[in-house]
């Protein structure tokens, strides 16, 4: 099982980004995603997921900004992010788990956001 995490860079405050976590070896329909994140010096914490009905959770700290989604094949999910702060720079994780015990984390990719 893999999970490939892509499209950080670097953008201005306000500018947008979309992340893209794409799997292999499982199907994304089974399992719950989730994108995390790690700034520097932080601890890693939740910024959305969705479950296997679809239904997104946000922190609130992204609400009304980003929007995660499942794309229209059965392995990619993705984050789409918008009015980027700057607090919003750190490495974005995905992760794809189930109540059953499997946890699958992607390698991260780096989102900076500076003007």
């Amino acid at each position: 099982v893999q999970l490939q995490a892509s499209g950080g860079g670097l953008v201005q405050p306000g500018g947008s980004l979309r992340l893209s976590c794409v799997a292999s070896g499982l199907t994304f329909d089974d399992y719950v995603i989730g994108w995390f994140r790690q700034a520097p010096g932080k601890e890693r914490e939740s910024v959305a997921r969705v479950g296997t009905s679809g239904t997104p959770i946000y922190a609130d700290s992204v609400k009304g900004r980003f929007t995660i989604s499942r794309g229209n094949d059965k392995n990619t999910v993705n984050l789409q992010m918008n009015g980027l702060k700057v607090e919003d720079t750190a490495i974005y994780y995905c992760k794809a788990y189930n109540y059953g015990g499997s946890d699958y984390w992607g390698q991260g990719t780096l989102v900076t956001v500076s003007s």
